[in-house]
């Protein structure tokens, strides 16, 4: 039986392969303590259940769901826009609902890329999104994302070649796994950037909501000023990340990806959505139209329930990983793991010690196969990721302190 070349590119998946050292690791007794996959633990609201709930005893929700009788919740998301970011939308155009942004950015590279086309990606990155390029027999080019640039990517070290091949970048701020925020001004040239260059910009916007304060925003400034050609004014940090969204605010190149599975805690939901570029937008829809229909009505209503009414749920879950974020750092500092406290994400994004410096698969494979701790290795999101790891607080902060008391004990032993 033979089987496409496309899949030799995805045979390595960070978060398959520690689903595999952590079912090894439960097989020999282990008591796992898993954060390595950012699934959020926190209950959605209690008026989104209610919708859903509610939709299950109308029998005329139980069909298909076809693009038009998804109105009401394009409605909504483009309201939930406006209000939120200031950007008219026009939710009839401009707005596709997703089972989730993973979807969404997965199925574009479908329609933008032709074999062999270039896709500018972060490095290190979300996997679903060199998953996508790969599935369009597209090629990549990595943009590398260091400490030093505060992990936005330098665009003017783009070589020429590439570019000339190029059709879409993709970014995604607050970043995912490194935890960085990149603000309005960033994007700006980004935007002319890809308008320069006729390319897709593409910004993957899960953690919109999961941002703590404005402590990164000094950093960004000394990053923006020391850019080539650099001459537009740096925006101040808010307490909202901005969108990709305000700094192309006529749509001209630029597509977002929202999910409520972060912001809503509906991630076994699948629900989110695609909103930017008219033309964007119905080519994605043409690619999601041989793939599938649209989810059951009952998880848009409940998607409707998140974005149109309070948003105290929102609020707690900010406070919720704040407060984790905290304790962790605060754990990993008392036993000498000096790492940065993380101004958004769900995630912390730690730089590990020696010896484990070049080999962040190794160190994740042996530290959950000996104390049940499992992280997701930096080398997983990209070869820029070499040398760190992920940690996803997906957990109370009594949990996370004890699993900060088995890496201790992991550390000293090795």
């Amino acid at each position: 039986m033979q089987f496409a070349k496309r899949l030799e590119s995805l045979q390595a998946n960070v978060f398959a392969d520690m689903d595999r050292a952590k079912s090894l690791a439960m097989a020999a007794g282990k008591d796992i303590i898993d954060l390595s996959l950012g699934s959020s633990d926190l209950p959605a609201a209690a008026h989104v259940i209610d919708a859903i709930a509610r939709s299950l005893q109308d029998t005329s929700t139980h069909g298909y769901l076809l693009f038009h009788a998804t109105a009401a919740f394009r409605q909504a998301a483009a309201t939930w826009y406006t209000q939120k970011f200031g950007i008219n939308v026009d939710p009839d155009t401009e707005v596709l609902p997703l089972i989730g942004s993973q979807e969404g950015t997965a199925h574009l590279p479908l329609a933008i890329l032709n074999p062999g086309d270039f896709a500018l990606l972060l490095d290190p990155g979300y996997p679903s999104h060199a998953g996508g390029v790969y599935l369009a027999s597209g090629q990549i080019y990595p943009m590398p994302l260091t400490a030093e640039n505060n992990f936005l990517p330098v665009l003017e070290d783009i070589p020429a070649p590439v570019l000339s091949q190029a059709r879409m970048m993709v970014l995604s701020y607050p970043h995912n796994p490194t935890t960085a925020i990149a603000p309005l001004s960033f994007f700006q040239q980004a935007v002319a950037f890809c308008q320069q260059h006729n390319l897709v910009l593409v910004h993957d916007f899960p953690y919109v909501d999961l941002v703590f304060s404005s402590e990164a925003s000094n950093e960004r400034e000394s990053y923006l000023t020391s850019q080539k050609n650099y001459q537009l004014p740096i925006t101040n940090y808010q307490s909202i990340a901005p969108s990709i969204l305000q700094a192309d605010p006529d749509k001209s190149v630029s597509i977002e990806f929202f999910t409520l599975s972060k912001s809503y805690n509906m991630g076994g939901f699948r629900i989110g959505y695609a909103i930017g570029n008219a033309k964007l937008i119905r080519a994605l829809r043409q690619v999601k139209a041989a793939v599938d229909f649209n989810q059951y009505r009952g998880i848009l209503n409940g998607a409707i329930a998140a974005l149109t009414k309070s948003q105290i749920g929102v609020q707690h879950t900010v406070s919720t990983f704040k407060q984790r974020r905290d304790a962790f750092i605060g754990a990993l500092h008392r036993i000498g793991w000096q790492v940065p406290t993380p101004a958004a994400t769900m995630y912390v994004w730690a730089q590990l010690p020696p010896p484990w410096q070049q080999n962040s698969v190794d160190f994740c494979t042996r530290l959950v196969e000996t104390t049940g701790v499992a992280a997701s290795p930096g080398a997983g999101f990209g070869k820029s990721g070499e040398g760190y790891v992920r940690f996803a607080l997906v957990h109370d902060p009594d949990i996370l302190a004890t699993a900060v008391e088995r890496i201790s004990v992991f550390l000293q032993s090795n």
